[in-house]
């Protein structure tokens, strides 16, 4: 398993995708995947916009290339309904490997939580598969 300790209290920034001044939860699917050697591609979705950030995962949008899986594999994208109406995805995170997965909540900034834990596993909509090249073009990987 990769190590990202250093990532670990990096403060929350809406649209943040610098490690030095900030990452939202998406900024640190960027970072992670980056790490693992792939260029996701960018979205414009404020984090506060449910259904743009919704559809830009599960909708398979173009561009954005992402392939729901049945179990988590690192790296691969969790999709999470955190405080949004049922199946709505709003928060991102990436599965790490051992039970573990991180991410960025705005009053806490960088974390890793557990899959497992009571908490997340009734909020985790699914688990995503990056399947595009690491030039962040789309198609399979």
């Amino acid at each position: 398993m990769m190590d990202f300790t250093d990532l670990i209290g990096t403060p929350f920034a809406n649209h943040g995708r610098d490690v030095k001044q900030g990452l939202d939860c998406y900024g640190v699917v960027r970072e992670v995947y980056r790490r693992y050697g792939y260029d996701v591609p960018e979205y414009d979705a404020d984090y506060k916009d449910m259904e743009k950030i919704d559809q830009l995962i599960t909708g398979n949008t173009r561009g954005y290339p992402w392939k729901e899986i049945k179990e988590p594999a690192a790296p691969c994208l969790v999709a999470i309904r955190f405080g949004s109406p049922d199946g709505v995805v709003n928060h991102t995170a990436v599965y790490i490997g051992g039970g573990m997965f991180i991410h960025a909540r705005e009053r806490i900034g960088v974390c890793i939580d557990r899959i497992s834990s009571p908490a997340w596993r009734r909020v985790i909509v699914g688990f995503y598969q990056y399947t595009g090249d690491a030039h962040g073009n789309s198609g399979t990987r």
